[in-house]
Order: C-alpha cells, then structure tokens, then sequence
C-alpha cells in the first residue's frame, strides 16, 4: 500500500473523531444538571484510563526512555487534550447554548492553521486557506438556519469563554501534535497523555466533591453515559484524530471538525427523526466542498 494510499486513509478514519465528539457534546449539554462538570471529566478518562491500561501498559514500558526523554512535550499536550480541552467544554455547557457552542469550535480549524504558520512555519496553501473559508461558511450557513441576521440575536456569556478556551486549548494540541518523537508508539502515547492528563482532575474533582458540594447519583442514564465518553470520544476519537494528524498535518485535519454540525443533523436524522432542511443541506454540500479542497493541497509531510 502506497504512503499516499495510507495517508488518505488515516485522513478519512479520522473523520469519526468529530463523529464521536458529536455525541460528548451532545451528552454534555443534556446532563449539565444531572453531572457536575469536572465530575463527567474526571469519570470519563478515569473509566478510560482503566480501558487502556491492559493494553497501553505493556507499550509504555517498553518506550519508557523515549517517553522520559519526551516527558515536557508529553504533559503539554495530556494538559492541552485531556485535562483542558473536555472539563473546558463541559463547564462551558453548563450555561451555554449548543449553538454558541459549535460556533466557536468551528473556529478550531482556523486556529490550527495559524498557529501551524507561527509554531510550526508551516504555511497554508492558498487552497487549504479557501477550504476553510467555505466550510466555515457552510457551518454558517447551518447554525443561522441560511439567514445571517440570526447572529444578531446570538448573546455570549461565561460558559461561553470556556468553551473558546477549549477551542484554543484543542487547537495547540492539534499543532503541538507534530512535534512527537517519531518512533513513539501510538498506543503508548495515548496512554501516558490519558495518564497524566487525568492526575491534575483529581484534585478539582475533590474540590467540586467537597467545596462546591456538587455531586451526582448513579443512574442507569449517568452510567450509561459514562461509558460513552470513556469508549469513544476519548479512546477511539483520540487514536484516529492522532493518527490523521500524523498522516496529512494539524491544518488538513483540523477541517474535520467541521463536520461537527454535519453529524449533529445526521445524528438527530436517524435516532429523534428530524428531517433535513434545504439549508442544511446546503451548508452540508459546502463544508463538503471545502474538506476536499484542504485535503487535496499538499503539504509538508511528517518526518519519518
């Protein structure tokens, strides 16, 4: 299989990150009075640390002087997209709306292009510039209903303030990304970011237990919550958007994330049987349209 072949396959694979994140952001909002915050944070990568441990283990122990070597790159980026990016989220959905909210993360792609320019002088192409501009626009296109005057009534609040520190918090893991060590194995460094990622939530999970009082009762729904977000926004969604980052770049994938408001109309299609509007699909078709234009620039490839 060619590099080409394998690169446009870990690209594609990596478009199911947004498809879970989709579902996290949903959960998120739906129990934001049933689920503390930091409690779903510290819950989901403690359940998903556990999930990993019989099999990233065996893998951090023998990479163990790599990822010594490689200990301040490694906590930055288990700061930046475990222990920030989703309790960021979560409390910026305590008091903001879905809309605000998939507004804000569709400013993650042209954050990472950037910041690829300045950390990494890692120029944009004309055309990779152009496909976020139109998927931007497509994501515009749907959460205005296909008329612009709406953004008028949109009111910003602090929820709102995390969830742009989540965004800015994803966009530098999306770009620090490509600084790992090559030969790091990826099992091992979703082990050891998930590991140090989870430690300083512990602390703020004794603080929400303690000093806020906020705590929570284990329903079925809770549990079953629980588990989502350990299996899949964290585990699987981390090991493909990783992967397609190290294939095609922290620009190109980025544009995935447009896909977020895609898979919420998909999502609420097949299981709340909403139908799809004119302008959605419409705003579907555009952010279409610009995922293909970035993703077939080229760009700097990885080293190795």
């Amino acid at each position: 299989v060619s590099a080409m072949t394998r690169a446009s396959s870990a690209y594609l694979l990596g478009a199911l990150a947004p498809l879970f994140w989709s579902g996290t952001f949903v959960l998120g909002r739906a129990l934001h009075e049933s689920m503390p915050p930091i409690a779903l944070s510290f819950w989901r990568w403690s359940v998903a640390l556990l999930i990993l441990v019989p099999f990233a283990l065996p893998r951090v122990r023998a990479q163990l002087p790599l990822l010594r070597a490689n200990l301040g790159l490694i906590t930055l980026l288990a700061v930046l997209g475990v222990t920030n990016f989703n309790t960021f989220v979560y409390l910026g959905l305590q008091t903001t709306s879905a809309t605000n909210a998939v507004l804000m993360q569709s400013a993650v792609p042209v954050l990472i292009v950037g910041l690829s320019a300045v950390l990494l002088r890692q120029a944009a192409t004309p055309r990779q510039i152009a496909g976020v501009l139109l998927s931007l626009i497509g994501v515009g296109v749907i959460v205005t209903g296909g008329d612009p005057t709406t953004l008028a009534g949109v009111h910003f609040n602090t929820g709102d303030l995390w969830v742009l520190a989540a965004v800015l918090s994803w966009a530098l893991y999306s770009v620090c990304l490509r600084l790992r060590p090559d030969g790091l194995d990826p099992l091992a460094f979703l082990g050891a970011t998930v590991a140090l990622g989870t430690l300083p939530l512990i602390p703020l999970y004794l603080w929400e237990l303690t000093v806020a009082g906020r705590t929570f009762a284990l329903t079925p729904e809770n549990i079953a919550a629980i588990g989502y977000v350990a299996l899949f926004p964290s585990i699987a969604a981390y090991i493909v958007w990783n992967r397609s980052v190290a294939a095609v770049g922290p620009s190109r994938t980025g544009q995935l994330l447009h896909l977020m408001p895609v898979f919420g109309i998909l999502l609420s299609v097949v299981l709340l049987g909403e139908r799809v509007h004119g302008f959605q699909a419409a705003g579907i078709a555009m952010i279409a349209a610009g995922i293909l234009a970035a993703a077939a620039s080229r760009g700097r490839p990885r080293r190795g």
